[in-house]
Order: C-alpha cells, then sequence, then structure tokens
C-alpha cells in the first residue's frame, strides 16, 4: 500500500518525532501518515499556512498491505469513530505524560470539524454517545501512526511531490 506524509520538507527517512513543546496530538509522537493523497496535502496547506511559508510537500511510502499483521508489530486498529477510539485520542490530547506501548496505530483522524465536538466532549458539555453519534456523521480519513523505529522499518521511501500551500 501507499501512504502519504504531509510536511514542509521531502522527508525520506522518516523519524520518530516527539510532541513539539506539549502539543498533543490524537495518536501520540511519532511519524503519521495517511492513506489518503488529498488528506497529505491539506495537512501540507495548513502547517504551511501556520508557518507562512508558500509550498510544502507530500512524501510518499511503501508499505505492506499487511503491515498490522506483522507478528513483530504491536498494533492497535480503530475501525472508525468507536468510544475506545475516542478515549485513546482523549487520553493522547489531555495528558502530555500518557505513552502507549503500540508500534503502530491506525485509525480516523480528529480534523477541524471533529475538534468542535471533541472540546465539547471534553468540556463534559456532552456525553461520549453524543459525541460518537456527531463524529459518525463525518467522512473521517485514516491516519497510521508509525510510534517505534522498528515500525518505521516497514517504509520505503517512493518519491515526493511539491505542494502549493495557498492552492
Amino acid at each position: 500500500m501507499i501512504l502519504y506524509h504531509g510536511s514542509m520538507q521531502v522527508v525520506e527517512q522518516p523519524t520518530i518525532r516527539p510532541s513539539v513543546s506539549g502539543h498533543t496530538v490524537d495518536f501520540g509522537f511519532g511519524f503519521y501518515l495517511t492513506t489518503s493523497l488529498d488528506q497529505a496535502r491539506k495537512w501540507v496547506s495548513i502547517k504551511g499556512n501556520r508557518l507562512s511559508k508558500k509550498i510544502g510537500y507530500v512524501s510518499w511510502f511503501e508499505c505492506p498491505d499487511d503491515i498490522l499483521l506483522k507478528e513483530d508489530l504491536r498494533t492497535l486498529e480503530f475501525a472508525g469513530a468507536t468510544p475506545e477510539w475516542l478515549a485513546f485520542v482523549m487520553d493522547n490530547r489531555r495528558n502530555t505524560e500518557f505513552v502507549h506501548d503500540y508500534d503502530i496505530v491506525k485509525g480516523p483522524v480528529a480534523d477541524d470539524r471533529v475538534y468542535t465536538t471533541l472540546t465539547l466532549f471534553e468540556s463534559d458539555v456532552i456525553s461520549v454517545e453524543e459525541a460518537i453519534s456527531r463524529l459518525k456523521a463525518y467522512v473521517l480519513v485514516d491516519q497510521y501512526l508509525f510510534h517505534t523505529e522498528k515500525a518505521l522499518r516497514y517504509l520505503s521511501f517512493m518519491k515526493s511531490e511539491i505542494v502549493d500551500v495557498h492552492a
């Protein structure tokens, strides 16, 4: 399968990226990819606008189709916006000390539309049931977190493309 990584630079050798200044993300620190080229381009635009950059890059990686079934890897897959997925995302976002021991985590992206629902849930304005109901109304793109060096060995750089941040 092909996985894409959106960034401000070409990434030929992926690395495990620690949390930046306490910034929390859906599945914890590491190297994020997606099967959606459009989503990777969107990540480039978001990062580029935040950093006032004109261009960024999507790096393409080849990865075994059965990556989540490799016996030497500890993996976690969320089939969609489930209560378990929501709890895992909230653990990663709320608690900067939270660290899991999975090599790879796969599940939906909590994008900008989803953040509103997550914020309402985190603030105890809506219940877990209401949050899941709202999240299921969205078409959620997938994301893969490669959390360990062992997992990164399964990625092979293919090529990169330039993305115009303001297109």
